[in-house]
């Protein structure tokens, strides 16, 4: 039973009056508050600062193989860091390619290789008639947007705590039009669940068209909230589990360094078969004469291996954890998840539903049926910028208007508290107007 279903209608339209009042109190404080998306704070990003002088006008700048990192050449990145990408990737270094900044920009360019050129001899995407594309939901905006550019018919699959609804996955990617799948699988974006070995088996062995790839988007692997989530959480590793399905060619992971360090001034990577990645590198050779290796050797001497890694995302999980449970606290509190019966001995549930991540960036948000984008429009009158309603699904279409993304790294725990009072007012109000209009 909803919290507010037990009201008649006039004590709704009472509670309601009262709310919005706070919210006009939230509006007349004119302020702008950001929760939309999952950006490092300040204090965040003050931990890589020392970054800057790794590879100073001082230093040494050559690559562990004498690669001189102030010149052109070496498309893959120089060997420290293909090493040190491998360790975070799970991955051997001969099979890491390093580029740039971002590894959205590797993800893009892939699908378009694979609509222009297609992979390993197999035919263009282009030339294949209608692609389609499985996204597991709620999922990344970005990636839908790559889609939906491109023309790809996307297909919403549930997301479930241990993953995508395989049992749909499989039966889909047994159409040979369908070419691939979207996986954040370790704390995904944005419901902060983990790939069970299970399901990752799955996708490994599953029946599909033999250019079918999945685009393993391990943004989240480091990025624990407390030292029992590092030690606890890790998703099996897709590559060897598709080398023993016999389909070694059937992945793409991909990592960076974006909230590891500075995003927009980090390093990206994709890791696959060895033929995957000579078929990358003979492309990339044609886009660019290299990559920034500065950037690429002065990461690798500021958090030196994986190890180095871990003790600097230690240090952001202090910075983070208290922010998520800010998030639990406030929204237990204002929402009523899991009260008590009432008189008549029913469940009186909260008016929401929530994930409780162990790690990454964002808590996924479900509110009843159609209040999601009135919820998003109201926090936005009040100051409070929120992630677009419908956008963690293909087409910016949310069937039924529920899901919102929170991402509460950006604010200052005193601001995100703020937010979250304005948050929590909104999604009552859109609440009883919803139950005033059935």
């Amino acid at each position: 039973m909803n919290l507010y279903a037990q009201m008649t209608p006039e004590e709704l339209q009472i509670t309601l009056r009262q709310l919005k009042e706070e919210h006009r109190g939230y509006v007349a404080k004119g302020l702008s508050l950001n929760m939309a998306r999952g950006k490092p704070s300040a204090q965040q990003l003050d931990l890589s600062m020392p970054l800057l002088d790794a590879a100073s006008a001082a230093s040494d700048l050559h690559a562990l193989d004498g690669t001189d990192c102030r010149n052109y050449g070496v498309m893959d990145g120089i060997p420290e860091a293909k090493e040190l990408m491998a360790q975070i990737m799970d991955d051997v270094p001969e099979r890491v390619c390093v580029f740039g900044n971002s590894s959205l920009n590797i993800m893009y360019d892939l699908i378009t290789h694979g609509m222009l050129y297609g992979f390993l001899g197999n035919a263009p995407w282009k030339d294949a008639g209608t692609v389609k594309w499985i996204c597991p939901v709620p999922g990344y905006d970005r990636h839908f947007a790559i889609l939906e550019q491109m023309g790809i018919q996307m297909i919403p699959v549930p997301l479930n705590p241990d993953g995508p609804d395989m049992d749909q996955v499989e039966q889909l990617a047994a159409d040979p039009a369908v070419k691939g799948i979207w996986c954040v699988p370790q704390y995904s974006n944005p419901s902060g669940i983990t790939y069970s070995p299970e399901v990752v088996a799955r996708l490994a062995a599953m029946g599909a068209a033999d250019d079918f790839r999945i685009f393993w988007d391990n943004a989240y692997c480091v990025h624990h909230l407390s030292e029992e989530s590092a030690q606890s959480v890790h998703v099996a590793d897709i590559a060897e589990a598709c080398a023993q399905a016999g389909h070694p060619h059937r992945y793409f992971k991909f990592a960076s360094t974006s909230k590891i360090t500075f995003p927009g001034a980090g390093i990206a990577a994709v890791a696959a078969s060895c033929e995957a990645i000579a078929q990358i590198k003979k492309r990339v050779g044609i886009q660019t004469v290299g990559y920034d290796k500065i950037n690429q050797l002065r990461h690798v001497r500021f958090l030196k291996d994986l190890e180095g890694v871990k003790d600097h995302m230690a240090k952001h999980a202090a910075i983070m954890k208290p922010k998520f449970d800010l998030v639990e606290r406030k929204l237990s509190q204002g929402l009523g998840a899991n009260l008590a019966p009432d008189a008549q001995g029913d469940q009186v549930l909260g008016l929401a539903g929530w994930t409780r991540p162990q790690g990454g960036y964002f808590v996924s948000f479900d509110g009843m049926p159609h209040t999601a984008s009135r919820t998003v429009a109201l926090a936005k009158e009040a100051g409070v910028v929120m992630t677009g309603a419908g956008a963690t699904w293909p087409y910016k279409q949310d069937p039924l208007d529920s899901n919102i993304r929170i991402a509460p790294s950006l604010p200052p725990l005193e601001e995100l508290d703020q937010a979250l009072d304005v948050f929590v007012c909104c999604v009552k109000i859109a609440a009883i107007e919803a139950l005033l209009e059935q």
